[in-house]
């Protein structure tokens, strides 16, 4: 099986000489996306030859309220092998797994086609340090803010995973203070730089 699987257009470039185009990598922050919107358009650019990187998949929302999510997801949990239990079918707790899941749901997994599809997705909670400085975009179709009426009761998919048995939800909250309390040091002398940079700059073209 090949690892990757380029789209037709790329091969053509590559037999006419030259590599005209590589699959891009897209970092996506999930802060504030619907869980089922999201994952049909990360499913559409992941078979389209593109690399997606999910961050801060424990702040994904979905449209109900706590307690009908949660019920839901114990009713999935319930189901197991009826021969062992043992054996059961593997449910995923982090939020990470579950986005992940969605989103092989939506892709043809049991081909190559998506298997090397869901090779090019990596999901993750928080935001890691390899990451951090990584250009992060969003998905407007998929904002909650833009699809859920004003009003309509949502949750995320860190409280869930956490009622559910998700045991780092403090875990990922502490390092994410402290990612955010670094970063906002680094941007207040950022712009303590370009204030000084501007006014040397208004100096030397007054002399």
């Amino acid at each position: 099986m090949p690892r990757l699987l380029l789209p037709l257009s790329v091969w053509f470039g590559i037999a006419l000489g030259g590599l005209t185009k590589m699959p891009k990598e897209i970092v996506i922050d999930c802060r504030g996306h619907l869980l089922g919107r999201l994952a049909s358009i990360v499913a559409k650019q992941l078979l389209s030859g593109h690399r997606i990187v999910a961050l801060r998949c424990e702040e994904i929302n979905m449209s109900g309220g706590m307690v009908r999510q949660k019920a839901k997801y114990e009713r999935f949990l319930r189901k197991r092998s009826v021969s062992n239990p043992r054996h059961g079918a593997v449910k995923f707790r982090a939020p990470s797994k579950i986005f992940m899941r969605t989103v092989r749901g939506m892709v043809p997994h049991k081909t190559p086609r998506g298997a090397c599809a869901m090779e090019r997705l990596s999901c993750w909670e928080g935001i890691p340090p390899h990451l951090n400085t990584k250009k992060r975009v969003v998905v407007p179709d998929a904002l909650r803010v833009m699809r859920l009426a004003p009003g309509r009761r949502y949750c995320s998919l860190g409280d869930i995973s956490h009622s559910i048995g998700w045991k780092y939800q403090r875990v990922v909250k502490d390092l994410e203070d402290k990612r955010k309390a670094k970063s906002a040091k680094y941007y207040e002398a950022k712009v303590a730089t370009m204030k000084l940079v501007a006014q040397a700059r208004k100096e030397v073209a007054a002399n």
